[in-house]
């Protein structure tokens, strides 16, 4: 039997085409060319670089996982635009009610069956998140782990935008998880005052000592203006901990394979 593997093809910044099992999985789709300014309410995000790839090249995608769509840098109008050629998009249920269409709400520990080409079930369990400090609300996010049923020991792991905190460490004791995909870059917003609003390279060593049996691949630490951590600091991080064999580092436009 061959041995479990995950592709992943880093479009840029939180996007990623994930490829396991013969199903294509879009995480948080931002597909605008750079230079691009995007207000809500008193933050302006500045959008740096653009996509590797543009949506138009993408082989078609089986499902989109949404870590949450009221954020540009995690869904951007280009990537809004690429969400009707998803058979369905998982999100928060605010994000589902705002989008409509093919998305579909979760809340944290929720799990719902996918069907697949294989006759296999894919199960995906929307995980916890929180987005910055606990006093600070900025909408509902999630996360995701995704396993075949009838291989519930090969899980994968994407966080989205969130922090350490207890619940990512609860993630790691319900589930096997042998990749974690990690928002980093320790996102920080002036108008929200002086808090990491995303993990920090910190944070994904903590992140990495939790889940112990995983490879762990960096996303979101650079395109954006608003990071204040990036490749150095993760490198750096990890290396001091010992863990630096530990890190899948992904190449911009190409795939790589991340064995189990």
């Amino acid at each position: 039997m061959e041995s479990p593997h995950l592709s992943v093809t880093h479009i840029g910044g939180p996007t990623a085409l994930l490829e396991f099992g013969g199903v294509r999985l879009l995480t948080d789709p931002t597909f605008d060319p750079p230079g691009g300014e995007y207000r809500t309410g008193p933050v302006t995000l500045r959008k740096l670089k653009g996509p590797a790839l543009p949506a138009a090249d993408l082989s078609p995608f089986d499902y989109v996982l949404l870590s949450h769509d009221h954020h540009f840098d995690n869904l951007d109008h280009a990537g809004r635009a690429a969400l009707a050629n998803a058979r369905e998009v998982l999100t928060t249920d605010e994000g589902a009610t705002r989008l409509g269409g093919n998305s579909r709400g979760l809340t944290p520990w929720q799990t719902v069956d996918l069907p697949t080409a294989s006759g296999r079930t894919l199960r995906v369990v929307a995980a916890p998140a929180r987005h910055g400090p606990p006093e600070l609300h900025r909408g509902p996010v999630i996360g995701f782990v995704v396993f075949f049923v009838d291989s519930p020991e090969e899980a994968i792991y994407f966080s989205g935008d969130t922090v350490w905190y207890e619940g990512v460490a609860e993630v790691a004791r319900r589930f096997s998880i042998r990749v974690a995909i990690l928002n980093l870059g320790a996102a920080r917003v002036p108008e929200a005052g002086p808090f990491h609003l995303t993990m920090t390279a910190e944070e994904a060593v903590e992140t990495a000592k939790a889940f112990s049996k995983a490879a762990i691949v960096p996303l979101h630490f650079e395109g954006w203006a608003h990071f204040s951590e990036g490749r150095e600091q993760i490198d750096a991080a990890f290396a001091a901990a010992g863990l630096s064999q530990r890190l899948h580092w992904p190449e911009l436009g190409r795939s790589i394979q991340i064995a189990f």
